[in-house]
């Protein structure tokens, strides 16, 4: 090889090696810069069969197993059900709206590339499409926008915001929870920016909500269960279902004051009313003393070191 061509290559490997470790260089001294620090965008992934099991509890429970794991409250405030006994279970899909700005309208993609339509894509009967809005009564969309989430049968469709064409969208006939309905025109006032990614929405308290996380909603509203704790707050929420299920049915039997086995939390004293009636249905509950179960088929789970006895 000549002097000339191996001079070349080692100029070529010097450039190369300053491309990737000038920055480095020039930064010496001062404070280095987090790149790519965003994770993951979903958190896990919740099966078709924990989906059927999710979707057969109320959001109550839902609730109630996620304050037991000591997770902060995932219920969607402001969407309720555009029709009487909607009801949806999904994954979530995300779209996440932002406020109008020129510059911003311009560099988002348009037309069918735009992230509304991609998100609308990624959306079936299994899917709960999940919008933020930016505000209560802006529109989220209508009868022509989202005629191609019927055409995909969707399973759901939930936002802090309101919808508009609201006869044609119950024609459409999946389930629909909102903050109200509106006439105004949702463009005006926002622009769809992001889809799958992690967000927040609600009208009063935000909730965090990742695609891929459930979404159940019934006549109470539309929580969301984190993935990645879907099977662990399944089982709390199923248990407490199953003990409420017993206080209720031995209230109507002896009538009385629900506080002597109401509201409860475990870990359960087994001495106590609850303890001892659920004990003679054969139900298995954690004790606080002895932090052994009792006899028969378990439906409570454990509970967080941090969380106090009732």
């Amino acid at each position: 090889r000549s002097t000339k061509g191996a001079g070349c290559t080692m100029l070529s490997r010097a450039a190369r090696h300053l491309r990737v470790v000038g920055p480095a260089l020039r930064l010496a001294g001062q404070p280095q810069q987090r790149l790519l620090a965003t994770g993951p965008a979903t958190g896990g992934v919740v099966s078709d069969e924990m989906l059927d099991k999710l979707s057969g509890l109320s959001t109550q429970a839902l609730i109630d197993g996620l304050w037991v794991m000591g997770w902060p409250s995932s219920f969607i405030e402001g969407a309720r059900p555009l029709a009487k006994g909607q009801k949806c279970a999904g994954r979530a899909v995300t779209l996440r709206m932002v406020p109008q700005r020129p510059d911003i309208a311009s560099d988002k993609p348009a037309g069918m590339e735009s992230p509304e339509y991609e998100a609308f894509e990624k959306c079936g009967p299994r899917e709960v499409l999940v919008i933020s809005s930016v505000g209560p009564w802006e529109s989220v969309g209508g009868d022509i926008k989202f005629l191609r989430l019927k055409q995909l049968g969707l399973g759901g469709l939930v936002t802090d915001g309101s919808v508009r064409d609201t006869d044609e969208m119950l024609n459409y006939g999946f389930p629909v929870f909102s903050y109200n309905t509106t006439a105004k025109q949702g463009p005006a006032a926002m622009q769809p920016w992001e889809c799958n990614g992690v967000m927040q929405v609600g009208v009063t308290n935000p909730v965090v909500i990742r695609p891929g996380d459930a979404v159940i909603g019934d006549q109470d509203g539309v929580v969301v269960v984190p993935a990645a704790a879907a099977e662990k707050v399944y089982e709390i929420a199923h248990g407490r279902e199953v003990i409420e299920g017993i206080i209720k049915e031995e209230l109507v039997k002896n009538p009385g004051p629900p506080g002597k086995y109401y509201p409860f939390k475990p870990p359960i004293k087994p001495e106590s009313p609850l303890g001892q009636l659920l004990t003679s249905k054969g139900i298995k509950f954690y004790s606080t003393s002895t932090r052994r179960f009792g006899s028969g088929k378990r439906f409570m789970s454990s509970v967080p070191t941090t969380m106090k006895v009732a």
